[in-house]
């Protein structure tokens, strides 16, 4: 790791060598930086690449769903706005019809996951755990507890409805509301220490779910209408349904693509699995490392990932750390 670091330094100062003209060649690329663990690493990683590999100068503009969003509506800035979850900006789509943005790629290709989950140990000696109608037969096997999203999170509100859909407590099952995301992750840590039941919420990709193997319970299929009502207080009628996966997706400006094709062609590859982004952010919380720290980590280990991204010309480049 330390040989690899070293690499990635002593190539960002040949990058600075690169002649003006493969710079100009390129110009200035704005990325987003969405506050929040994953999208750091992502730019991160694509940032390095950029410039590295294609004498970009790229500039980070920290920001979040719906203001990358607005942003691109009304500035056409930032050029590239990754880790958009589309459930949270369905004004998106808008944009696309318009013409002002190009859907890139899914960066999490998995899409993002929510649901109920059971640890891994559990399910290995109890496999009807896996379903939610083997959780709610053996209460006991799940230690009679549901962990909750705490209060203030749309999946409060989406949890509330559910447990009344499926009985949670008719069953056998307290519920559990959690006070902070920290507490609701420190019990999942605490079950595992010791190899006891837990049964909660919890969404991917994350650190949590990339350190500690968990298993999402089959709560049977996904109903639109279902879920939009469990996803409002006052829903009157709640009903079973299962999360559905979240679109995440990188967006380019359509002015970015036609003036920087092959920069665009490098965002529709850059995609993580999240098997990938769990491991990666597990990494980072365990090192209490940065987001640049967290990506050099991911272009060391993942090799033949990224290296599948790139230009001939920018794998060139690159080949040291290839190696």
């Amino acid at each position: 790791m330390k040989r690899f670091v070293l690499g990635v330094i002593g190539l960002a100062a040949g990058a600075s060598m690169l002649s003006s003209a493969a710079q100009a060649e390129c110009g200035e690329v704005t990325i987003t930086e969405m506050n929040w663990a994953s999208s750091a690493v992502i730019t991160a990683a694509a940032k390095f690449i950029m410039e590295q590999g294609y004498g970009c100068k790229v500039v980070k503009v920290p920001s979040a769903t719906l203001p990358a969003v607005t942003s691109i509506a009304e500035t056409g800035k930032p050029d590239i706005a990754t880790e958009i979850w589309l459930n949270s900006a369905p004004v998106y789509r808008d944009l696309e019809k318009a013409g002002k943005v190009k859907t890139a790629t899914n960066v999490l290709s998995d899409g993002g996951e929510e649901g109920w989950w059971v640890p891994k140990y559990l399910v290995e000696k109890h496999p009807e755990l896996a379903k939610i109608e083997g959780v709610l037969a053996n209460p006991k096997l799940v230690g009679s507890q549901f962990h909750n999203c705490p209060v203030g999170w749309g999946c409060r509100v989406a949890n509330d409805n559910l447990k009344v859909a499926f009985d949670l407590e008719g069953n056998g099952i307290k519920v559990f509301d959690h006070g902070s995301g920290e507490t609701l992750a420190t019990s999942i840590a605490a079950a595992y220490a010791d190899k006891k039941p837990w049964f909660g919420y919890y969404w991917a990709p994350t650190s949590v779910l990339g350190k500690y193997p968990m298993v999402k319970v089959d709560m049977g299929p996904y109903v639109a209408d279902i879920h939009s009502c469990n996803q409002k207080k006052d829903c009157t009628t709640p009903g079973k349904s299962a999360y559905p996966t979240a679109t995440v997706l990188t967006a380019v400006t359509t002015d970015f693509a036609k003036r920087q094709p092959e920069i665009e062609a490098l965002m529709t590859k850059v995609t993580f699995t999240n098997a990938i982004m769990g491991e990666v952010l597990a990494w980072q919380e365990e090192n209490k490392a940065s987001p640049d720290e967290t990506a050099v980590y991911f272009l060391n280990k993942y090799k033949n990932v990224w290296g599948g991204w790139l230009s001939a010309d920018a794998k060139k480049k690159l080949a040291p750390l290839l190696k």
